[in-house]
Order: C-alpha cells, then structure tokens, then sequence
C-alpha cells in the first residue's frame, strides 16, 4: 500500500507541477500571437486524465492486488519513461503546454526525442497508462484508458498537426 502511494502520489504531485508549468508558458505563448487549437476536446482529455487516478485508486483499494510480481522491471520503465517526460518538456521548453497552442512563424522544435520521433509526450502518456496500473495489478484501468487514450488521441494529434503545418514550418521539417 505505501508503495502505491508513493508512486501515485508522485505522478499526482508532478502532473500538478506540469499543468503549472503549462499555464506559465500558455500565457508566454498568447503574449507572442500565439493561439489554442482544438480546444473543444481538451475538457475531454482533462477528464480522461482525472479518471484514470480516480480509477486507479478504486482498483486497488477495491481488489487489493498489490504489486505486481513484475513489479521491478515495470518500475524500471516507469522511471525510464519519467526521464523521458523530463526530456521532451526540456527539449519543448516554453512551447511545451497540456494543450494545442501555436505561435505562427515559430520553429517547430527537432531537438531531443522530436529528433527520433513526431509526438514523444503523447509516447510517453501512453505508456505510463499501462505502466502504472500493471506495476499495481490495476487490469480494468490499464486496458479502459489506454482504449480512451487512443479515441482522444486520434482527434488531438490530426488536430495539433493541421494546425502546425498551417502556421509553423512543419511541413517541412516532417
């Protein structure tokens, strides 16, 4: 149960660091002439987010599975991809937000993981939404959210790139 905690908590802690950050650099982003695209799914997104917590804490306290016998390796890339996160939001820098926000004329970032790969935050979202439940035996909430991560992530990464490749030098950097 403390191992649940510790590592729940955390990611809870750092998510709330995250939107922080986001609302800091949403505001430096509107202040350059910049502008949120997409926002009719994002309160859709933020639900998604809230309900996989709620439902990860349900599971576990309801079914009282504990930790997974693969726990360790799990850990492992739980904390694998929690460098990794550091790494695209250091790499985004300012430009890095929980929602769609472009600044026309700007540089599309292809630097740290955007040299490898288009969307790496979404990667790692993705993951951490199997990761975590499996890491605590958390079944139903690994296999349910990453379904709802994959419906609104098929409307939010069509969305975020048509509006980068309309204003930014997207097109030609992808």
């Amino acid at each position: 149960m403390n191992l649940f905690i510790y590592v729940v908590g955390f990611v809870i802690f750092q998510r709330i660091i995250e939107l922080l950050i986001a609302r800091n650099n949403e505001k430096w982003i509107r202040s350059q002439g910049g502008y949120e695209v997409g926002a009719k799914h994002y309160p859709y997104m933020v639900a998604i987010h809230i309900g996989f917590f709620i439902s990860l804490i349900i599971e576990f306290i309801a079914f009282k599975e504990g930790v997974s016998r693969f726990w360790l390796p799990l850990f492992v890339l739980f904390i694998s991809l929690q460098l990794m996160r550091v790494w695209v939001i250091s790499s985004l820098g300012r430009y890095w937000n929980t929602k769609i926000l472009v600044l026309p004329g700007a540089n599309v970032v292809k630097k740290g993981p955007f040299h490898f790969i288009r969307h790496p935050n979404y990667v790692v979202v993705t993951c951490e939404i199997i990761v975590i439940p499996l890491m605590f035996g958390a079944y139903y909430t690994a296999v349910i959210f990453t379904l709802l991560n994959i419906i609104i992530l098929s409307v939010r990464i069509p969305k975020e790139e048509a509006a980068l490749r309309e204003v930014t030098d997207y097109k030609e950097i992808f």
